[in-house]
């Protein structure tokens, strides 16, 4: 063989393998069982919403979904779980706003967000309600305040880990009320619940999925929700905005990630599905239902808005020189 030929035999082999590469890469859906991330306790609001969506998912690519929960360090440990994983499709993560956009700013962690996971699209997202005790002594958000100002230290808050939404929450009203509540991180919605219904800890800025129940059999009581209005399925409760604190938004978002090296072309096809899911019409009143609002994004509008959440609580960690611990 000639140094042509063997130019040419190489070149041959070289485009076979870049298209052999290509077909598999765009195989969809992935051959191998599709599993969906979820990093809290089995109960809570993000585990909720995952099953609805993964459902849908299912029946539409002709393959179950399965939720994998991998609750603990507020979120971190399934998004390093999915960092990790094998990029080809089959794993994807029900990402929160605390390890995609707090967390990095709060800790050390073994991945970048930006870097080592690859946005898909927006899940849902949803305000959330402080609630306490029957027990607690405050019926308003104002009482509660006054309460937390007598007893400085005393009045603690439950969180579903440091750095998520549930403490920054917490951390963000420490600052505009001028109080001095104890952050309690849990590993999930449900156990934290658990322990607010059980007495052993005074508060919690929890979903309204997991928490309202609770409030309609009277062992809740509703203080006030964190976004800018309050939402059509809580009518009669004020925002923290509304109370005294105007501009206080503290929203809890979810959103569809996949490790960072899986190709374009899986990640636009995922887009395209997770997109169809959010939009139908039963599932999004199934998720209305449970108090949670779809947020279908691209990919680039849902990179945009991460890099806005990390800069604003960046910000926010910054001057109340906060730290995981």
């Amino acid at each position: 063989m000639n140094k042509r030929q063997l130019l040419r035999a190489t070149a041959l082999v070289a485009s076979s393998l870049w298209l052999a590469g290509t077909a598999s890469a765009q195989d969809f859906p992935p051959k191998k069982p599709v599993t969906l991330v979820v990093g809290f306790a089995a109960g809570g609001a993000a585990d909720a919403a995952a099953r609805l969506i993964a459902k849908k998912l299912g029946e539409n690519i002709g393959q179950s979904v399965v939720v994998d929960n991998k609750g603990g360090a507020g979120g971190n440990i399934a998004h390093q779980f999915v960092a990790n994983a094998a990029a080809d499709g089959s794993v994807l993560l029900f990402g929160s706003v605390g390890p995609l956009t707090i967390a990095p700013h709060l800790m050390k962690l073994t991945y970048d967000p930006f870097k080592d996971l690859a946005p898909i699209s927006g899940g849902v997202n949803f305000p959330n309600v402080l609630v306490v005790h029957k027990a607690a002594g405050a019926k308003t958000l104002a009482e509660f305040i006054q309460l937390s100002k007598k007893k400085p230290g005393s009045v603690d808050f439950a969180s579903t880990g440091a750095g998520s939404a549930s403490h920054l929450a917490g951390e963000l009203f420490n600052q505009r009320a001028g109080v001095d509540m104890t952050h309690v991180p849990y590993k999930g919605g449900a156990p934290a619940l658990q322990d607010l219904l059980g007495e052993r800890i005074t508060s919690y800025f929890a979903a309204p999925p997991t928490a309202m129940p609770h409030v309609e059999t009277g062992k809740l009581i509703p203080l006030a929700t964190t976004g800018l209005t309050r939402p059509a399925y809580l009518p009669n409760i004020p925002t923290v905005a509304e109370s005294g604190f105007p501009g206080f938004e503290a929203l809890n978002w979810y959103a569809f990630v996949a490790p960072g090296k899986t190709p374009a072309p899986l990640l636009d096809r995922w887009n395209t599905e997770i997109v169809k899911v959010l939009n139908d019409p039963g599932v999004k009143e199934a998720l209305n239902k449970h108090g949670l609002t779809p947020q279908p994004t691209t990919r680039a509008e849902l990179t945009a808005f991460m890099k806005k959440e990390s800069a604003q609580w960046a910000a926010i960690i910054k001057e109340r020189k906060l730290t995981a611990d």
